[in-house]
């Protein structure tokens, strides 16, 4: 286990370093054309993104949120054919973990994340708002679609022995407490293992996040069912910081955000690698410099 530990620590390490040194490709397909490289990109410009949906929906769960969509690379198709299964990237989205954001805003994201060879499981949740949601139920829900992933996506061309789990924003902090509990509770056959978890612009200080001011900040308290006075034990149960994270966690922040401040990845202990100009919607949106990274950190990850 120990040795397990250390070469995760290391793949993190080399791929900071690879990360520090590399110069971004462009993120062109043959079937795409050039599109000027943007940053600092609004909420109003990704969901007015064009995109083709070809994504399954599939319920993990009995409840009509609980449900996530399947994105397959154009090569993936069903394990009859003997095609080769497509790395998977389990994706949370995030919105503030308020029911009026939902799985919507991301799906542009995973269509063109698909379209690069990588298979996504794209969760939807209930969040605050939502009977169940809120803490620990979004919690909960993204557990038990993270579970799904061994016998639910079985029939689809995809290598459930290779997977990322990555989230954006409030979307993020879910992401680094599910690759906790997948790294830390394999004993429980439930939870499939991961190799890396990829924090976008996430939330990793929920005490320190509650106390701002912003929308988004005081959604928090929604979120938790009160302050940090009112739910000290809930907060340290649902703060990234206070846990044993996975090993090979990483995070990805954009300099500009000014929704999630880039504290929560310089002050988090983690590592971490920022973007200049980036603000808070440029990791999913797929013509940012920010997407470019996060698809080469995911090339990376991957080859490990």
């Amino acid at each position: 286990m120990i040795k397990i530990i250390i070469a995760f620590l290391t793949g993190a390490t080399v791929l900071l370093a690879g990360c520090a040194r590399q110069q971004l490709n462009p993120d062109i397909t043959p079937t795409q054309t050039a599109l000027p490289t943007l940053s600092n990109v609004s909420y109003a410009s990704l969901v007015s993104l064009p995109y083709t949906d070809n994504s399954l929906k599939l319920h993990y769960g009995v409840d009509e949120l609980q449900y996530g969509r399947l994105y397959l690379p154009h090569a993936a198709v069903t394990q009859t054919n003997s095609q080769t299964k497509a790395p998977l990237l389990v994706f949370i989205h995030g919105g503030c973990w308020l029911n009026a954001y939902d799985i919507n805003h991301s799906r542009a994201f995973s269509q063109a994340v698909a379209a690069r060879g990588f298979a996504v499981w794209s969760l939807e949740y209930r969040r605050s708002g939502d009977e169940g949601g809120g803490w620990p139920g979004s919690m909960h829900d993204v557990l038990q679609g993270l579970s799904f992933v061994k016998n639910g996506l079985s029939d689809f061309a995809v290598d459930n022995t290779n997977m990322v789990i990555a989230g954006h924003s409030a979307g993020g902090q879910l992401a680094l407490l599910a690759g906790s509990h997948s790294y830390l509770q394999p004993q429980a056959n439930t939870l499939p293992m991961v190799k890396a978890v990829v924090g976008l612009a996430a939330i990793t200080d929920m005490l320190a996040y509650a106390s701002g001011d912003n929308s988004c900040q005081r959604a928090t308290s929604q979120f938790m069912g009160g302050s940090p006075s009112e739910q000290p034990v809930r907060y340290q149960q649902a703060n990234p910081q206070q846990q044993t994270l996975h090993p090979a966690t990483l995070l990805l922040h954009g300099s500009d955000d000014s929704i999630v401040p880039l504290s929560q990845a310089s002050s988090s202990g983690l590592p971490f690698k920022t973007i200049a100009n980036a603000g808070h919607f440029d990791w999913i949106h797929p013509h940012t410099l920010a997407y470019k990274q996060f698809i080469e950190t995911l090339q990376e990850l991957f080859a490990q």
